[in-house]
């Protein structure tokens, strides 16, 4: 796995920064983000995707990640359609 760093939230400092990476060799966008608070995660559980079951799988989390961060999002995704 080569991991290509994209981009980190600028106005976070050096704790915790929600980071956006492309993974070179399966072309997925790899994010670190802020822990959805247990009321958000129980929204977003509660309104599932169309023709998705209800509830998130322990093997998935609800993360957030800042809207300042939406063009490093778009370079991710750019980069990672460009490997496929």
């Amino acid at each position: 796995m080569g991991l290509r760093f994209i981009g980190v939230d600028p106005d976070t400092g050096q704790q915790g920064s929600p980071t956006l990476w492309v993974d070179d060799t399966t072309g997925e966008i790899v994010v670190q983000g802020w822990k959805a608070s247990e009321e958000l995660a129980a929204e977003c559980a509660a309104n599932p995707a169309p023709g998705h079951a209800p509830g998130i799988p322990p093997h998935e989390a609800v993360v957030r990640i800042p809207a300042r961060m939406v063009p490093m999002l778009r370079e991710a995704c750019d980069a990672a359609e460009r490997l496929h």
